[in-house]
């Protein structure tokens, strides 16, 4: 294809410059005026010329298909050529493409196989310690809920057995005695308190704990206090509030008041009696939700106001107790005053005869020092002079000389002892 678009180039190229030498012609011929044969003869060539024009671009273009059709039956041999080529080539490739998928593939499933297999056996180990744990894990768990279920089976004993004891309103006032009892001799000495006294002369009515509190004429003056467990009616009020019937719970606080107003005004006129006792007594209630209740009742002021009655829960009765040991401990100072008065005195004169010991002492202190003196200054220097005179031996010789001497001495002294 490259090749005839040349020779028709070429060709074109021809004409062309037939064309122009035609035209410079008859231009020339114009220019020089020639005669009219001239200009015949001129047109004469130029069809002559203009035929062999025609003629030669026809032989052109003949040869110029010829040499198109040869050509592009060449390039339909070659093109034929190179398909039969490409297509060897292409399925070679196909062939060695193939074959190389198939060792990848083959390679891969090897590799796969073998992954599956690693990755199995770590899964499979991974799985069954983790099982393991899990089971140990939950073994202990359940280990644990069971024990727990037999703390809470013996919880569930203890509580019936604290509830029947609760229900038992005699045993519910002990266990109230025994905490108050619990906190008083944990605060107070044994001195400072009585148990089961009869705070107003000539009375039968025994009081379970009295506070021995510092009366005139080295007397004591008695704090009565006494415990109460009006348990019944509170837990009625908690069960009616837990219903939430209005009617039952105003029946039930009613109840709680009454009860109450009667345990003051039992303690008021069995245990009170100044001034063989205060002019109040407390009232203990041993759990604090009971004094809660009391409290958001507001009948503190009110047992307070009518029956002289102070109400203390456990807290409440460790800090009233903490008070009382502070003013005992007040006390006890005031009346100890006078003995560490004396006892000052009595060092101070012991201090004085101290300070004439010590005086008596600096002075035997400064003779001995002049004596010493004496004897280190004058009597050395007398010494020394008396031995000028005498020559001085040599450590060595001095030695032995001393040793010789001490050993002759007591040879002598055992002969005479013999």
């Amino acid at each position: 294809m490259r090749s005839m678009e040349i020779m028709i180039l070429v060709c074109s190229m021809i004409t062309c410059l037939f064309a122009i030498l035609a035209c410079f012609m008859a231009w020339k011929a114009s220019r020089s005026h020639r005669a009219s044969e001239d200009r015949v003869v001129l047109e004469k060539k130029l069809l002559e010329l203009r035929g062999d024009i025609v003629s030669t671009q026809q032989t052109t273009v003949t040869q110029t298909a010829a040499a198109a059709a040869n050509l592009i039956s060449g390039l339909d041999n070659r093109m034929a050529n190179q398909a039969r080529n490409d297509a060897q080539l292409l399925e070679a490739m196909r062939n060695t493409i193939d074959e190389k998928l198939n060792l990848l593939r083959t390679e891969n499933n090897k590799q796969l196989d073998e992954i599956k297999k690693t990755v199995d056996e770590k899964l499979q180990s991974t799985l069954e310690e983790r099982i393991s744990r899990s089971f140990k894990t939950v073994s202990e768990r359940l280990e644990e809920v069971y024990k727990g279920l037999g703390e809470m089976k013996n919880l569930a004993v203890g509580v019936g057995d604290l509830k029947k004891v609760l229900s038992n309103v005699k045993t519910r006032g002990i266990l109230g005695e025994i905490q108050l009892e619990a906190i008083l001799s944990e605060i107070l000495s044994p001195e400072q308190y009585e148990t089961n006294i009869a705070t107003v002369p000539g009375s039968r009515n025994v009081v379970e704990f009295a506070i021995r509190l510092p009366g005139g004429d080295d007397g004591a003056v008695y704090m009565p206090i006494d415990s109460k467990f009006p348990l019944d009616p509170y837990q009625n009020l908690l069960n009616a509030r837990d219903l939430g019937e209005a009617a039952q719970i105003q029946a039930a606080t009613n109840a709680l008041t009454q009860r109450l107003k009667s345990e003051a005004k039992d303690i008021h006129e069995k245990y009170i009696s100044p001034p063989h006792t205060t002019d109040f007594g407390i009232l203990f209630l041993p759990i604090e939700g009971l004094y809660a209740e009391v409290v958001q009742l507001g009948m503190v002021e009110e047992l307070q106001r009518s029956y002289r009655i102070n109400i203390a829960g456990p807290t409440t009765m460790a800090a009233l107790l903490n008070s009382l040991q502070m003013g005992f401990r007040t006390l006890a100072v005031q009346k100890r005053s006078v003995d560490v008065w004396n006892v000052l005195g009595a060092v101070k004169t012991e201090f004085m005869k101290f300070e004439q010991i010590l005086t008596s002492t600096q002075k035997k202190l400064d003779a001995a020092y002049k004596d010493l003196d004496t004897l280190v200054g004058t009597r050395t220097r007398v010494i020394n002079r008396k031995l000028q005179s005498v020559t001085a031996l040599s450590l060595t010789e001095a030695d032995s000389y001393l040793h010789d001497t001490a050993a002759g001495g007591m040879l002598e002294s055992n002969e005479e002892e013999i």
